[in-house]
Formats: structure tokens, sequence, C-alpha cells
């Protein structure tokens, strides 16, 4: 059950979308007017897979999660023993990529992700959740994202270069960094990524995120999503696990209660060497008919 403020029924009781129904023709075209010099940059981390290789252990990622896997089916070694090309002399490479996309990749969180009792996000039924997908609120039902992206960056702001592990970012800070409007996607960075390269172990050792209040403070604000290079939005102990309630699960309050898609493991230091606040932000999930998330490479245009 909900346990305060929520956007229940707020855009119909078949509501699958939540606050991406935010994002009218109107505001989509408000938000294409932040772009001032059209440069492109991605936020994603790369995925790298492969099954005889270290390759997939050296992208940021959770401990215990399935790692990227990258097949060839075909492949420049098979016609090099000689297997016959198609047609006359064409090659052809086919591979094939499994990707559990939580904890492991640049990705979004469909609203049946989580959930608290017996209903998912708007009152669906969680039995509704199968083995085969979710039949409501699964990540096809967002299809694409086009809205100002707010950067609040929280470190830059602190004087640091990331925030500490235990660091729980209060809604003073984001209020003093930036005003989101309803619709915007409120980006966050705590340059956690940047300590990976320095060390797995201090990146397990836990990580900074977003406090309940400030979950609140954003929710309040209307954001359509919420998106981190953190690994879990909220903050995570060396267990790799949150310390809040229930109520204070930054999960459940975004997700399950108000509506919000997350988005997490975004790379933001090249968005924040930018020194841009707000731009452009695209981004679209893979069409997983009931998916709880998808793998995604969400796009700043500046």
């Amino acid at each position: 059950m909900v346990h305060e403020p929520n956007n229940w029924g707020r855009f119909g009781p078949d509501d699958q979308r939540g606050t991406l129904n935010l994002l009218t023709p109107d505001v989509v075209l408000a938000a294409l007017r932040t772009a001032a010099t059209g440069e492109v940059l991605s936020l994603a981390m790369p995925i790298r897979g492969a099954t005889s290789s270290p390759a997939p252990t050296t992208v940021p990622h959770l401990r215990g999660r399935p790692l990227p896997q990258h097949f060839m089916s075909v492949d420049g070694g098979d016609y090099a023993a000689g297997a016959r090309p198609i047609g006359d002399g064409l090659c052809v490479a086919d591979d094939a990529l499994v990707v559990t996309p939580h904890g492991t990749t640049t990705h979004m969180d469909a609203l049946c992700h989580m959930w608290s009792g017996d209903q998912v996000y708007n009152g669906h039924p969680a039995a509704r959740v199968r083995s085969y997908g979710a039949t409501r609120c699964g990540i096809e039902q967002v299809g694409g994202v086009v809205a100002r992206g707010v950067l609040f960056d929280v470190p830059r702001r602190l004087g640091l270069d990331h925030l500490p592990a235990d660091f729980r970012i209060p809604p003073e800070v984001l209020e003093d960094i930036a005003t989101p409007r309803p619709g915007d996607v409120a980006v966050i960075r705590t340059g956690w990524p940047l300590v990976w390269e320095r060390s797995k172990e201090d990146y397990w050792s836990g990580q900074p995120g977003l406090s309940a209040d400030a979950g609140r403070w954003l929710a309040a604000h209307d954001v359509s999503v919420v998106a981190c290079d953190n690994a879990a939005i909220g903050g995570l102990n060396a267990r790799g696990l949150a310390d809040e309630s229930l109520a204070d699960d930054l999960h459940l309050l975004l997700l399950h209660r108000h509506g919000i898609h997350l988005i997490e493991m975004l790379w933001l230091e090249d968005l924040g060497a930018a020194g841009r606040t707000e731009f452009v932000f695209v981004a679209a999930p893979l069409r997983i008919e009931g998916g709880t998330g998808s793998p995604i490479t969400p796009l700043a245009i500046l």
C-alpha cells in the first residue's frame, strides 16, 4: 500500500506511464528549444560482453549481478577456416547479446520493477507480473522520452570530485542548484563511477545517492524521470542494499507511488565538464513487452 500522497489515479485508472504523461507535445517543443549548440553527448556506460575474457568486469556493476554476454555465431574466423561466403564473396558477421540490465549497465526501470503489498503503480495487481513478463506497467509503455534535462551536479556544487559513499543528498542542495519544471528529467551526478577507476572494492563499499526527502522534493516538482550515475538512485550500504525503511525507499517512493521512471548507471562526467545545467534529454528503451527494464543510451543535446 502507498504511504503518502501519490499519483495513483491522477492520469486515469488504467494509466501505466505515470509522470511521462506530462510530456505533452507543447512540453516537448519547449524542451527542444533548450538546445543551444547542437552538440550531442552520450550519457551511457559501454556494454562489454564476452564469454572468454574479463571485458564485462571492467565496467562498473553491482556484485552478484549476471554480467553481459556477447556471442558471435558467425565471424571472420569461420570464413578463414573455410566457411562459404554468402553469395559471390559476401561475408557477414552475426552476433547475439544477452544483457540483464539492472545493476550491470545504463538502464531504465519500468514501473513494474518494484512494489510493496499486492499492487504495482496505480493499483494494478502485482499478480499481473508473471514469469514471462509483466502484463501491466512494462517497459514497453514508455515509448520515447524527449524532455528538458536538468543536471544537478552535486559534487561540483560542493567542491568535490565525487560524493562520499555515505552521503545522502538533501533537498536543500538540489534546490540550491536548480528548480525543475513539470515534465523535466532530473539528472543527478554523484561522481561515483570515478571511484571504479580507482578501486572496485571502494566502488562496492557503498554508494552515495538521493535522500528520501530529496526524492519527495523531486516528486513534488512533477519531474517525469529521475536519472543518476549511481546504481540505485538512493544510496547503498556496503552490502549493496538500501538502509531506508519501506516508507523512505527511493524505488517505492518514485516508481511505485509517483509513477516516476528511473534511469541508473549513467556516465555524466562529460556532461558535467560541459558546464550546462539544462539541455535536451532524449532516451528510448527497447520495446520489451512486459520488461521490468531495458538498457538505454540516453543523449544530451546541448
